[in-house]
């Protein structure tokens, strides 16, 4: 992995991206403002499942109007989070906090896509109950817990104390 990332580092584009006075904090700022924009939404979804917010609103509903919103979000954050990568990417592998940020990402991901091939099938028979299954509840803790954590170590990658 380390040769493909020596090998994209002397890329024309990514040493562009690089050296930009303009690009590379466009590409930054358009990615903290994306990751904005999806957690926004996900902390509002992952509060209506732990029954703190939005109590009276079906679970459904929620997911439904802040799909095409966290969509969005989620599309322009990869972008730009790959850009990033792009710029720096010799730097950027052999970063503790990028392969921490990484591997919560992952998991995240998994976390996702059991809570909706599993405890989500059912939502019709818990829609409208103020606090979901506990299940649902575990899935939105883990959710806030991992994106807290993905967000702090993305911080962290500029300042990697172990160069």
């Amino acid at each position: 992995m380390i040769g493909f990332c020596e090998w994209l580092a002397q890329t024309p584009w990514s040493i562009a991206l690089h050296e930009s006075a303009w690009g590379y904090p466009l590409v930054e700022s358009v990615h903290v403002l994306a990751l904005c924009l999806f957690l926004g939404m996900t902390v509002m979804l992952d509060l209506r499942l732990l029954g703190v917010a939005l109590r009276g609103a079906p679970v459904s509903e929620v997911v439904e109007r802040l799909f095409p919103w966290t969509a969005a979000g989620f599309a322009l954050m990869v972008a730009s989070g790959a850009l990033l990568f792009y710029a720096i990417p010799v730097r950027t592998y052999q970063n503790i906090f990028f392969r921490i940020k990484v591997a919560m990402l992952i998991l995240s991901g998994v976390n996702a896509w059991i809570f909706h091939s599993t405890v989500y099938r059912k939502v019709v028979a818990w829609d409208l109950d103020p606090a979901p299954p506990k299940r649902a509840r575990v899935a939105a803790g883990l959710s806030l817990a991992l994106w807290s954590g993905i967000v702090v170590a993305g911080r962290m990658i500029a300042y990697n104390w172990f160069d």
